[in-house]
């Protein structure tokens, strides 16, 4: 069965030209031109994969990526974008992205970055299920951290960073390690962003002295969780 992916562009020589070029490679593609058309095309095609740009006739790619985790939480989403300041970049993952693409850029690193997702995401369905943390509950299926009576949605980079944490449970996993598993590299800006993700689910986990996340110069991290 092919991969099915939805490309969203309105620039019609670029869009025509990546189309093409993912067809040629075995993928099959949906183009939308139009952001307000996004949405319905989704519902209608059920793709693996969404490649947004971000700039788009009447709704921008950060609100679809928005609506679309709403409507599915494990859909992979990447933007292609000429937008390259940091707070674009952090806009676009809190999103929903799962990857982030500068224009212009070559169909080699698209098809790359894709085939990466593909993987992490059938890795990812494999560990699906409820972990017990301290007085925490994470539900890696529907993006769920609960506490007694209270239910907090996650992001997906969320839940894939509590993943790979939970995965290294009471032992210590390198900065490294983590970075190609979320982001799939480690390049300076995603560092960064990792910084920013486990401040974040530090904060989420608060509650219950129990659960660390211990940050190992040099190394990486600990986690903790009875």
């Amino acid at each position: 069965m092919k991969v099915k992916i939805l490309y969203v562009e309105d620039e019609p020589f670029l869009g025509r030209i990546v189309k093409e070029s993912l067809e040629t490679r075995g993928f099959e593609v949906k183009l939308v031109a139009d952001g307000a058309l996004a949405l319905t095309v989704f519902n209608e095609i059920q793709p693996d994969i969404c490649v947004l740009d971000v700039m788009l006739p009447n709704k921008d790619g950060y609100t679809i990526a928005k609506e679309l985790r709403k409507l599915r939480a494990d859909v992979s989403i990447i933007f292609v974008t000429a937008k390259i300041q940091t707070e674009d970049l952090v806009k676009g993952f809190e999103s929903g992205g799962n990857d982030y693409l500068r224009k212009p850029f070559s169909m080699e690193e698209l098809i790359v970055r894709i085939n990466n997702l593909l993987q992490l995401a059938q890795k990812n369905s494999k560990s699906k299920g409820v972990e017990a943390l301290g007085k925490y509950e994470f539900d890696s299926s529907k993006y769920e951290l609960r506490i007694g009576q209270t239910v907090r949605k996650i992001s997906h980079r969320e839940a894939m960073l509590l993943q790979a944490l939970i995965e290294n449970r009471n032992t210590s996993v390198t900065r490294k390690d983590i970075l190609l598993k979320v982001w799939g590299d480690d390049s300076f800006f995603n560092s960064r962003n990792l910084d920013v993700y486990i401040a974040k689910l530090r904060d989420y986990l608060k509650e219950d002295p129990s659960v660390k996340i211990i940050t190992l110069k040099g190394v990486g991290y600990h986690f903790s969780a009875s």
